[in-house]
């Protein structure tokens, strides 16, 4: 693990000792699990440190995470707005391994009292759905390309690609992840998280840092379901397609449908479903 003056910054998985009750025997073996340690994103802007979010992660890929997050959020929209990001180091409190800051150069346009939540927290679910598109809209999303093109033979594969890139998960079996691949399948970034929103965070983030944004022609891959963040994340970052191995919600195929991207669930080696924009899934040769 990366050594800092504070110790070992923490990994990706611990080491553990659990019992292992089977039908026969007990046991103690030994095993790993997923690292779940908190992460503060900070965001400092003309010399004025504000205090975003707090989540619960994987430590790795933390400045891309902290990137991802702001880009969904629309604190950022380019690496142009990205004077650099840190550990917070250098003043009464040093934090090497939680605390990420996020510096935003003089020009970026930055509004605190934007920063809330885009949907209210209420039973009216109808109202909930409507007021989280229009607060989307506000945001004022890429436009999206009308590919990629893909092959469905490609879609069904790409679980199972993901699948063997996630180390994590092959120890701990606790962990998701998020994909970004060519059309043809070829993956290009492979992250993993406790928190599947923040593998997602962690991807666009590292296309955000290298100044890949917006990424047309790109599909994601998510190990899990496809919620609205979810949603929201890839069309921040202006990646149009959205590919699941779980189901989608409700709010997830309205927000596909409103802003024209393609969302696929239930994606399997077997088959999948198209809740949105078909016309990116050759189904005809």
């Amino acid at each position: 693990m990366e050594k800092s003056q504070h110790g070992a910054r923490p990994g990706p998985t611990v080491s553990v000792t659990p019992l292992r009750v089977s039908e026969k025997t007990v046991t103690r073996a030994k095993d790993a699990v997923a690292t779940e340690e908190p992460l503060e994103i900070r965001v400092q802007h003309r010399g004025v440190e504000h205090v975003i979010s707090i989540t619960m992660r994987t430590p790795g890929s933390d400045f891309e995470l902290a990137t991802g997050f702001l880009l969904a959020e629309g604190v950022v929209r380019s690496k142009d707005d990205v004077d650099r990001v840190q550990y917070c180091v250098g003043g009464p409190v040093e934090q090497q391994f939680n605390i990420v800051t996020v510096i935003l150069r003089p020009s970026a346009r930055f509004d605190p009292g934007s920063l809330a939540r885009s949907f209210p927290m209420n039973s009216a679910c109808g109202v909930c759905g409507k007021a989280s598109l229009e607060a989307l809209q506000m945001h004022d999303p890429p436009s999206l390309p009308d590919g990629p093109a893909v092959y469905p033979a490609v879609l069904r594969s790409l679980p199972e690609t993901l699948r063997r890139q996630q180390k994590s998960f092959a120890r701990t079996g606790g962990v998701h992840a998020a994909g970004l691949f060519e059309p043809g399948g070829s993956s290009l970034i492979v992250r993993e998280d406790v928190g599947r929103h923040n593998a997602v965070d962690k991807v666009t983030g590292a296309l955000l840092l290298d100044g890949r944004i917006p990424a047309g022609e790109r599909v994601l891959q998510v190990s899990g379901r496809a919620s609205y963040e979810i949603m929201q994340k890839a069309l921040m970052a202006g990646i149009p397609f959205v590919s699941a191995v779980g189901a989608p919600s409700s709010l997830a195929v309205s927000l596909a449908e409103e802003f024209g991207m393609t969302l696929a669930g239930f994606v399997t080696a077997e088959g999948f479903n198209v809740y949105a924009g078909t016309q990116r899934v050759i189904t005809q040769s």
